[in-house]
């Protein structure tokens, strides 16, 4: 992935250091932002699938141990430890299994994705907030790459927040500007609005739509789900400062003036 090539006037800082997310830093986010990259609002649409995932995870619990195989007619030929696949170590067929059942529904693809989001209890105003537009491989794009260092804006899958990134500047002291929350209202209006059990079902239910685009990013031995909760573990980390977050701008793009985040 590659930054935004438009450069803006002010850039927004690196996920990790907004005022809006969880404590106790893992120290993994990086120091500088992309170009006009609205990070808070891909946290907050994120958030959605933490709720989702956490929801299926506390409804559901995993079996005791995996289920065996069929055996197959004779033993596959041995393979390469370094050849084998990783083991998944979050299953969504845990959830599948445990899910109340539901009328059967046509393969899914990115306008059947857009559709049942569009449909959920509490959602009015989510087609704002997202990119309708192959929805499917920039949502399994975007999770990819929240904990690097960049992403080209062209696959995300939230929508910019309104306005300019806003500054504080005292006494030659320039901090995230106290302002500057407001411009995620509506994200955050609709994250607290969504019913997450139905949005818990609808991942479930169209996973195979995700895992598919999670190869085709280039991962043919990846687990998507695997991925996703990895990432919500790295945004749970991010840390939650007690005062207003200080930054440099040497050139550019801005700078968390405190190394560590």
């Amino acid at each position: 992935m590659s930054d935004p090539t438009h450069p803006p006037s002010r850039q927004e800082p690196a996920l990790a250091s907004l005022p809006l997310t969880h404590d106790d830093a893992r120290g993994d986010a990086r120091p500088f932002a992309p170009p006009r990259f609205p990070w808070l609002p891909v946290v907050g649409l994120i958030v959605i699938a933490v709720a989702a995932i956490v929801f299926w995870r506390m409804q559901v619990a995993p079996p005791a141990t995996p289920g065996p195989v069929a055996e197959a007619p004779a033993p596959p030929p041995p393979v390469a430890a370094g050849e084998a696949p990783p083991a998944i170590r979050y299953p969504i067929d845990a959830a599948q299994a445990g899910a109340e059942s539901t009328p059967a529904m046509p393969a899914p693809d990115g306008a059947t994705l857009v559709a049942g989001l569009l449909a959920l209890p509490g959602a009015a105003g989510l087609d704002r907030l997202i990119v309708t537009d192959d929805a499917v491989h920039r949502f399994v794009a975007t999770i990819d790459n929240l904990p690097r260092a960049t992403v080209a804006s062209k696959v995300m899958f939230v929508r910019p927040a309104e306005g300019a990134f806003a500054v504080d500047i005292d006494e030659g002291r320039t901090a995230i500007g106290r302002g500057n929350a407001s411009r995620y209202a509506p994200y955050l209006r609709t994250l607290q609005s969504v019913d997450t059990g139905a949005l818990a079902a609808l991942y479930v239910r169209n996973y195979s739509m995700f895992q598919q685009a999670y190869r085709d990013l280039g991962y043919p031995n990846g687990y998507f789900n695997d991925r996703l909760v990895d990432v919500i573990d790295h945004l749970l980390a991010a840390p939650e400062p007690a005062e207003a977050v200080t930054l440099l701008q040497p050139r550019v793009l801005y700078e968390f003036a405190n190394p560590d985040l």
